[in-house]
C-alpha cells in the first residue's frame, strides 16, 4: 500500500533550500504518512547528486529542462496519481516547517470530503510573525486577486471556504485532481494554481484555508538575482507571466459585466508600473511586461486551455 501522501518538490538550482526543506518536513511531519518526490526542472548545478547523496530514499524525478511551476508539479502529480497516493501536497522548495502540517492538513480533507484542496497559514520566513498568505480571495470588479495578511486574519480559528489557494503548499486530493485536471502548463508559472482552484471549483469542490496549520516561506528565491543587475534583483520574465496570466485568468473566469472596470483599473496600474520601469532604465522588462500584455489579451483561449 503507498503512503497516504506524496510531498511534491520542484527543484531548479536551489539544492541548499530544497534539502533545508527536506529536513524540516523529515524533522516535523509524522514520515509514515508521506513519500518525497523531487521533480528537478533541468538544473545546470548538480542538484540532482547534491540531493541524491543527502537523501538516497527520496523519488527523483528528472524534467531534463525547465518546464516551470505549472508542468514541472504535474510530473509529480501524474507519479503521485498513478501510484495510488490519495493525497499530493505541494510545496515550494523554499519554505520551512516546525509543526506536522502533513498530519494537520491530511486529518482535514479525511474530514471534509467535498473539500478538494487545503493550504496551510504561511508566515515570512525572516518575520515568523508576520503572515504572508492567508485566505485567497478574487475582487471581480477591479478584476485582481488577493491574499489577507491583516493581524485580524491570524485569530481565525476553524476553517474557511476561499475563492484560491496557493502553490507555495497546498494539499491536494487526487480524485479530485482527477476529475478537473492539473496545473495548466500554458500557464507555465504564476496564476497556475488561481487557475486550477477556479476549475476544482467549477467541478463543484471547496477550497479551504486552515489557519491552525502554519509554515514559512523565503518568497521568490527562483525569481531573485544574487546580485542587482541593471534590471534589479528581479527576473524580468516575472513581469512577462505575471501580467499574461493574470489577463488569461480575467479572460476565463472573470465577469463581463465589470469588465470595463477591470480594464480601466488594471490599465492604470500598468501604464503606471511600464512608467515606473521605463524611469528606471529597465528596458527588458518594459519589452517583456508589453510582451505579456499582448500575449494575455490576444491569445485564443483555444490555445491556453486546448482540451476546453
Amino acid at each position: 500500500m503507498p503512503k497516504a501522501v506524496a510531498v511534491i518538490l520542484v527543484n531548479w538550482n536551489t539544492p541548499v533550500l530544497t534539502a533545508n526543506c527536506i529536513h524540516s518536513l523529515f524533522q516535523y511531519c509524522d514520515q509514515q504518512l508521506f513519500d518525497i518526490i523531487v521533480a528537478d526542472n533541468g538544473s545546470t548545478d548538480n542538484s540532482l547528486q547534491t540531493l541524491t547523496a543527502q537523501f538516497p530514499d527520496v523519488i527523483y524525478l528528472d524534467n531534463k529542462e525547465n518546464l516551470g511551476f505549472a508542468e514541472g508539479n504535474n510530473r509529480g502529480l501524474r507519479y503521485s496519481i498513478e501510484k495510488g497516493h490519495e493525497y499530493s501536497l505541494v510545496i515550494n522548495t523554499d519554505t520551512l516547517v516546525d509543526d506536522d502540517i502533513i498530519t494537520a492538513l491530511t486529518n482535514h480533507l479525511n474530514g471534509h470530503p467535498q473539500a478538494a484542496a487545503v493550504q496551510p497559514a504561511i508566515f515570512w520566513m525572516h518575520n515568523r510573525e508576520k503572515l504572508w498568505n492567508g485566505p485567497c480571495g478574487f475582487n471581480a470588479l477591479m478584476g485582481i486577486t488577493y491574499s489577507k495578511t491583516q493581524d485580524s486574519v491570524q485569530e481565525l480559528t476553524g476553517f474557511l471556504k476561499v475563492d484560491w489557494v496557493t502553490g507555495c503548499c497546498t494539499l491536494f486530493r487526487n480524485s479530485a485532481l482527477k476529475n478537473a485536471g492539473l496545473f495548466n502548463k500554458k500557464f507555465f508559472l504564476y496564476y497556475e494554481d488561481v487557475e486550477l482552484s477556479y476549475r476544482l471549483r467549477g467541478c463543484g469542490y471547496e477550497v479551504h484555508y486552515l489557519p491552525a496549520s502554519k509554515m514559512y516561506h523565503e518568497a521568490g528565491m527562483s525569481g531573485k538575482a544574487k546580485v542587482e543587475n541593471e534590471e534589479g534583483f528581479l527576473n524580468p520574465f516575472i513581469h512577462y507571466y505575471t501580467s499574461r496570466n493574470h489577463i488569461w485568468f480575467l479572460r476565463r473566469y472573470g465577469k463581463p459585466l465589470f469588465y470595463p472596470i477591470n480594464f480601466i483599473y488594471n490599465a492604470g496600474y500598468y501604464v503606471a508600473l511600464l512608467s515606473y520601469l521605463k524611469l528606471r532604465g529597465r528596458n527588458k522588462k518594459v519589452s517583456l511586461l508589453l510582451k505579456g500584455i499582448k500575449e494575455g489579451l490576444l491569445t485564443p483561449q483555444t490555445l491556453i486551455w486546448p482540451n476546453n
